[in-house]
């Protein structure tokens, strides 16, 4: 039996409420995925706690004490623990790419930090824990959820290892060009507002992130996925379900050409229950390289 194309994680307590949901925005999974999960090109995993010791290299102790006291950070441990966990799932050969579900997000917490419904930075985790367990060096990330990524930003301020590039609010770009920001446009106005918004947004990712990526060769590509962006969710700049999957495809694209395929999607923003059970799924069967019914 050949080995599966993606990874999927995910732990019962993130259809609960925490950090990143109003209700609970993952009620309805794993479920969703029934069908998905029928494919031997996908394979689901409960991932741990993240240990103690990988977070004290990341974070500060006091951090983690203030994170332990707040009772919606109840998911942070499994959350980060499951990015990391399909990180070393990548690294080892046993998987291609991932999917990683969260329960609390991470972008916004910094070393001594934490808030923006984030608790531990779980990207920064799973790299930290690559390149001490596996010798993975260089590593790119695409943020395109509709807040600037400050913690990540923080952490990895002045690693020229770490190409980090932001659609938030503003332009930027650091001298070595590794840490990038890219101011996105607000809603269109009039009738074409949904097409012109999804295809002036893509092309926004179609002109910064691949050039870059390319020439960076990364051992591994992370995409920070939000669905805050998407119509009527609270980060809204009138996205739809079409401007998303197209970045899936264009990461996977990317993935494959610059790393063998090594590449995890990491769930950030969004609280509506319904666009998470409709949005997901079309991402991870493109991860999976399924042919969609």
């Amino acid at each position: 039996m050949a080995r599966p194309t993606t990874g999927i994680f995910y732990h019962p307590s993130f259809s609960r409420r925490s950090y990143l949901t109003v209700g609970a925005r993952l009620a309805d999974f794993p479920g969703a995925l029934d069908r998905i999960l029928e494919s031997d090109k996908v394979t689901l995993y409960e991932p741990e706690p993240v240990p103690r010791e990988l977070l004290l290299k990341v974070h500060t102790s006091d951090l983690l004490e203030r994170v332990g006291e707040d009772p919606l950070c109840s998911t942070a441990w499994h959350s980060a623990g499951g990015v990391v966990a399909a990180g070393e799932k990548i690294a080892s050969g046993e998987i291609t790419n991932a999917f990683a579900f969260i329960g609390a997000g991470g972008h916004h917490a910094g070393r001594e930090r934490f808030g923006g419904f984030c608790c531990f930075n779980d990207v920064a985790l799973c790299i930290v824990n690559l390149r001490d367990q596996f010798g993975l060096r260089r590593f790119a990330i695409l943020d395109t959820d509709a807040h600037h990524a400050d913690g990540t930003r923080e952490i990895f301020q002045g690693d020229p290892d770490v190409l980090h590039i932001c659609l938030c609010g503003t332009n930027f770009e650091s001298k070595d060009g590794t840490k990038v920001d890219v101011a996105c446009p607000g809603p269109f106005e009039g009738g074409e507002n949904e097409r012109a918004m999804n295809d002036a947004y893509f092309d926004l990712v179609a002109r910064h992130a691949p050039h870059r990526i390319s020439r960076f060769k990364p051992d591994l590509l992370f995409w920070y996925f939000g669905f805050d962006t998407h119509e009527g969710d609270y980060g809204d700049i009138g996205l739809t379900g079409p401007c998303y999957w197209k970045i899936a495809e264009l990461m996977k694209e990317l993935a494959e050409k610059t790393c063998g395929g090594k590449l995890e999607v990491v769930l950030g923003g969004g609280s509506d229950r319904r666009l998470a059970t409709y949005l997901i799924p079309p991402i991870i069967e493109r991860l999976a390289g399924l042919q969609r019914a």
